[in-house]
């Protein structure tokens, strides 16, 4: 599952330990499909297991370095089960600069899936997106739902943020400033604008496995 930077440098802190990105999947047999080096800057490709293409979702036109588009995989040394341009539904994108450690091809840190994806307004949002701007404020817990309406024609995104118990003061003032605050830096990070409600802490609901950050209701009308 996507994780954002913000969360790596929490659980190194946490943790006191130095953690990197790994890429794989159940389809794609060992050793993985991509894993970071000390760089800490990309993914590097297993060039001699795998031949990695970026396409586009929607046409599946081939995409450039720099692109960011779905992965797709054909792996050069299965035999028992070959996979030939297998759609993996991740997005990200080829690095195009070299890395000082030398090695080969290298993909950006997955970006969500393709079925993550929200269109808001012509504008591709992931939730990934959105937990690393919340995380980055003290004031804010580590649980948020989104939810997607239409309003006289017009996308509109709401976003319910769980407020860290420590911070949840009551104060009304303290509780508007926080709130442009959210607001803002989301709108730096996505060039959208959002809807941010703060609420309680331990309000929001809790899941198993992986969470389900989105409710798009743009379909319920």
């Amino acid at each position: 599952e996507a994780w954002s930077e913000t969360m790596r440098h929490e659980l190194e802190t946490r943790l006191a330990i130095d953690a990197y990105d790994s890429y794989g999947m159940s389809e794609m047999y060992g050793p993985g499909v991509a894993f970071e080096c000390t760089e800490k800057h990309g993914l590097h490709i297993w060039e001699d297991c795998y031949l990695p293409e970026i396409i586009d979702p929607a046409t599946g036109e081939t995409l450039g370095p720099g692109e960011k588009g779905e992965l797709v995989i054909t792996s050069l040394s299965k035999e028992a089960m070959p996979m030939i341009r297998y759609r993996t539904g991740d997005i990200t994108m080829f690095i195009e600069d070299e890395c000082p450690c030398g090695r080969g091809l290298r993909i950006a840190r997955i970006m969500g899936r393709s079925d993550d994806m929200l269109v808001i307004r012509g504008i591709n949002v992931f939730p990934s997106q959105i937990e690393h701007v919340l995380l980055g404020i003290a004031e804010v817990g580590d649980q948020f739902m989104v939810y997607i309406d239409r309003v006289h024609h017009l996308d509109e995104m709401t976003i319910d943020v769980e407020m860290n118990r420590s911070a949840f003061s009551g104060e009304l003032g303290d509780l508007v400033g926080l709130q442009k605050q959210i607001q803002q830096k989301l709108q730096e990070a996505l060039t959208l604008r959002t809807t941010v409600r703060l609420v309680e802490p331990g309000s929001l609901p809790r899941f198993e496995g992986k969470a389900k950050r989105v409710i798009d209701r743009r379909g319920d009308l």
